[in-house]
């Protein structure tokens, strides 16, 4: 039961449910139930009421009565404008999408005992990842008798989080996954893909721009 229960918003209501409003969600007409506990646009309780007073609150104030716990008794609806509701959860599902899409896992390999040259090229490959917004997984490969000398791994995976920690920092520390050590590098927040920051700069460089007519 919802007795008593605050819904402060739509959004945490429905996740507590198990998902956002769908569009087979019932609005306004479509509502054919005798009562329903009515919830006000800012979250606040108005209690019990009447189908036909919730609607003509709905009515009243402009905005729409939406269903968001159909398996309450009585259901539990709220005064909202339904679609500006769905707009901005697209807006948010699109950016999310967005976001995950950008983050990509590059992978780099190398040897307990690397000589100095290949570290540093491996260590150039592994900047330029984070750098791009990238994580990168470092993995150590570990062969014959250098399975008992993890300790080596573990120091070199450390000495490269060291000397990269401006660009990124130590996601998932060095861990032993059968013959290899693995290692996740994650870039920092303020670190922009080339795409996003070459539109941000894009987009400051227009504002700046004095009009043609000036």
């Amino acid at each position: 039961m919802v007795c008593g229960h605050q819904v402060e918003t739509v959004e945490e209501f429905t996740s507590n449910q198990g998902g956002p409003i769908s569009s087979e969600t019932r609005i306004n007409d479509r509502i054919r139930v005798p009562e329903v506990r009515l919830v006000g646009p800012a979250g606040e309780q108005v209690g019990i009421v009447r189908i036909e007073d919730a609607l003509r609150l709905a009515q009243e104030n402009d905005l729409d009565l939406v269903e968001v716990a159909p398996q309450a008794r009585p259901p539990v609806c709220k005064l909202m404008d339904f679609g500006k509701f769905k707009y901005e959860s697209a807006q948010k599902a699109r950016e999310s999408r967005r976001n995950q899409q950008l983050t990509v896992i590059k992978e780099q390999k190398l040897r307990p005992k690397i000589d100095q040259h290949d570290y540093e090229t491996k260590k150039g490959h592994v900047s330029r990842f984070l750098a791009a917004g990238n994580k990168v997984k470092v993995t150590i490969m570990f062969r014959g008798r250098e399975q008992s000398r993890p300790e080596l791994g573990f120091r070199l995976l450390q000495k490269l989080a060291d000397e990269v920690t401006e660009l990124g920092f130590v996601e998932s520390s060095p861990k032993q996954d059968g013959r290899n050590m693995i290692m996740v590098l994650a870039p920092h927040k303020n670190v922009k893909p080339p795409k996003a920051a070459k539109a941000a700069k894009d987009e400051s460089t227009e504002s700046s721009e004095p009009p043609a007519d000036a």
